[in-house]
């Protein structure tokens, strides 16, 4: 039986068990330490708690302990994790994965070195000791976890090294309706894809500015439609300073078109616009993962470290709302020119 391992049981991680498993993989979906309560109700009835459906029947369930049991003889193992658990996979995780086995990242994020300068995932995991041997590739692009699970036409890109590898992983899992561009534009990619995360903040505070008033204030689209605009415009030059192509952007422009319609990052954004300070929003959002918040801080820091900070202004923006500094109106004008 041809097997794929997957770590990591969110909702993403979870939905890259369809396309696995409808080209005829064993699909072996590892938990998290995070995962157990998912795991464990998986295991039972194949129902996945979170992404509200069953699992396709040929996925078997393991909490982490069984790991070793999960990866044996895997084609290929897909990284589920958040980016808040991309150091616990690099630390606990690949020193315990075979080299000759190659790895595709849903995780979606950067690091950022002390000049300044934007490092993908995946080239800071091949940058370690246990990663240095290893093909380590990831997904980039417009995708909605629960729309996967539901065979809904998806187009992404698979990004890495070597296009011959990307190739083999892009047959594993390509199917009738998710449709995979390979590249080797790790760096635009992956910039383009994380950056989506803060950006899309930014389009929802206009969904905030409508609702100001009145909860149910019919959603205006001049003002996200500006806000889209100007994200795009930073992102792109994100994307060529990180040094990464320009066709990168138009993953990153799906990305944010489909964030900006729902989950956590729009519910953020969006009480943003409506006036509450990142504190409250904290307590309204208690328990959610906040990637958006993460990467905005990561790169602004960055880029402040490259004295560039001042290029993006409305990164700038969103950062400032994110620590809680006075509170000023969005600044249109300086997205001019």
């Amino acid at each position: 039986m041809k097997i794929i391992t997957i770590i990591g049981a969110g909702m993403m991680g979870s939905a890259m068990s369809f396309p696995a498993s409808d080209n005829g993989y064993e699909v072996h979906l590892v938990g998290t330490p995070l995962d157990r309560s998912i795991i464990s109700r998986a295991a039972q009835d194949g129902y996945h708690e979170t992404l509200k459906c069953r699992l396709p029947e040929n996925v078997k369930c393991y909490q982490i302990d069984e790991m070793a049991d999960a990866v044996r003889g895997a084609q290929l193992i897909i990284g589920g994790v958040s980016s808040f658990g991309i150091d616990w996979f690099a630390q606990s995780v690949l020193p315990c994965l075979d080299d000759g086995v190659p790895l595709l990242f849903i995780t979606k994020g950067l690091k950022s070195d002390e000049n300044g300068a934007l490092i993908p995932f995946p080239v800071w995991l091949k940058s370690l000791d246990a990663g240095k041997n290893k093909s380590i590739n990831a997904v980039g692009g417009p995708c909605i976890s629960f729309e996967l699970a539901g065979r809904q036409h998806t187009e992404v890109a698979f990004c890495g090294s070597d296009l011959s590898t990307l190739e083999s992983i892009k047959q594993m899992l390509a199917t009738d309706y998710y449709h995979i561009t390979p590249t080797t534009d790790i760096c635009g990619i992956e910039t383009a894809v994380a950056m989506k995360n803060a950006y899309a903040m930014g389009v929802s505070l206009a969904v905030g500015l409508a609702q100001r008033d009145k909860d149910d204030a019919p959603e205006m689209y001049n003002p996200q439609a500006g806000l889209f605009y100007q994200s795009t415009k930073e992102m792109s030059s994100i994307i060529k300073s990180a040094g990464g192509g320009e066709n990168a952007v138009f993953f990153g422009a799906g990305d944010l078109y489909v964030t900006v319609f729902g989950g956590r990052t729009r519910r953020l954004g969006t009480l943003f616009g409506r006036g509450y300070t990142y504190k409250q929003a904290s307590e309204v959002l208690s328990g959610v993962t906040l990637e958006s918040v993460a990467i905005t801080k990561v790169v602004c820091s960055a880029l402040k470290r490259k004295g560039e900070l001042k290029k993006y202004p409305l990164l700038r923006y969103l950062n400032s709302l994110i620590n809680d500094e006075p509170r000023t109106d969005i600044p249109w004008d300086s997205f001019c020119g």
